[in-house]
């Protein structure tokens, strides 16, 4: 029987990453569309490059992601990519308005043009809910997002549910609440506290900066994440599915965890900064993962101090002088 297909948009990023191992480990052919990079974008896959096939590609490149779909042939298709910093995306509206929002249908036409059988991942975001309506959120909620990540998020969402009632396709959305690892970018507030936490009781830092402690997510491992996108995509009949713990967390919760960890007190060092805060902030997250539990037999399997020791331990391990 010949291997399975897959090809994987993001695969560098932390989801990408795991999701390629997941995919390796189940004895698919993995393909990854990435950018081209003047300098190394590998640093969370070195481990994998001989195992995979790299494709260049960008979702702004229609033409690309033809040929991205027509080389690899896949049988699954997980978009991971995007402009995925929320706070970036005041400052890069239009891009990625274009990359996050219509790069999804740039990637569903080559698609629906070269393997309309190919079945479709999209990674929806909680950020689409932004100015909650109510709480906890799930599939029916109503979005109301307050960045234009969020606003790009619910355009590719939206277009991805119109390619599956329009052409038939097997296309699935995400909602994915925030999800974690030691393989974050460091521009994400998790991992900035993981890492700086760390730098701290190293001597290699004095202070963390940060925007609003009080917003409250709903926090998860991108491990276990990445095997609820498989499942979605294992199914009968495709559909749309909110993945998160069902539990939120405050950012002082976060570093409280974290500081702790290392035998620290945050409040000793932890510092507000204005130009940390979002133009528009969302207050709190928190799923309803009902029904991944009940159609996906999903559940994430990591705890939240768990994660965040974990990320700390990593951060650790990296900085530590070695003999």
């Amino acid at each position: 029987m010949a291997k399975k297909r897959a090809l994987i948009t993001g695969i560098t990023g932390q989801d990408g990453s795991y999701l390629a191992e997941l995919l390796l480990e189940k004895g698919y052919e993995v393909y990854g569309l990435v950018q081209r990079h003047a300098t190394d974008p590998y640093e969370n896959m070195q481990h994998l490059l001989e195992r995979i096939t790299i494709l260049t590609g960008d979702l702004g490149d229609s033409g690309s992601l033809i040929r991205a779909v027509q080389t690899s042939d896949p049988n699954e298709v997980y978009n991971l990519a995007a402009q995925s910093f929320v706070k970036a995306s005041w400052d890069l509206a239009e891009l990625t308005g274009d990359v996050t929002g219509v790069g999804v249908t740039r990637l569903l036409e080559a698609l629906r043009i070269a393997k309309p059988k190919a079945r479709f991942y999209q990674a929806s975001s909680s950020e689409m809910f932004g100015k909650v309506r109510e709480v906890p959120q799930k599939e029916t909620t109503p979005f109301h997002p307050r960045s234009p990540y969020g606003a790009a998020k619910a355009y590719g969402h939206y277009i991805t549910v119109n390619y599956r009632e329009s052409y038939g396709m097997f296309a699935c959305s995400g909602i994915l609440f925030n999800h974690e690892s030691p393989r974050r970018g460091r521009e994400f507030v998790t991992r900035k506290i993981a890492e700086t936490a760390a730098k701290i009781s190293l001597g290699l830092a004095k202070e963390l900066q940060l925007g609003n402690l009080d917003a409250k997510r709903d926090w998860g491992f991108a491990g276990d994440y990445v095997e609820a996108m498989w499942l979605m995509l294992q199914q009968d009949t495709p559909n749309d599915f909110v993945v998160g713990t069902g539990e939120n967390h405050s950012v002082r919760e976060f570093c409280e965890l974290a500081f702790s960890h290392v035998g620290l007190k945050w409040k000793d060092y932890v510092v507000h900064s204005e130009k940390d805060m979002r133009p528009a902030e969302v207050d709190e997250l928190i799923a309803d993962p009902t029904k991944a539990k009940k159609i996906l037999g999903w559940k994430p399997k990591v705890s939240f101090e768990d994660l965040v020791n974990m990320m700390v331990d990593a951060d650790l391990e990296r900085l530590k002088p070695k003999n």
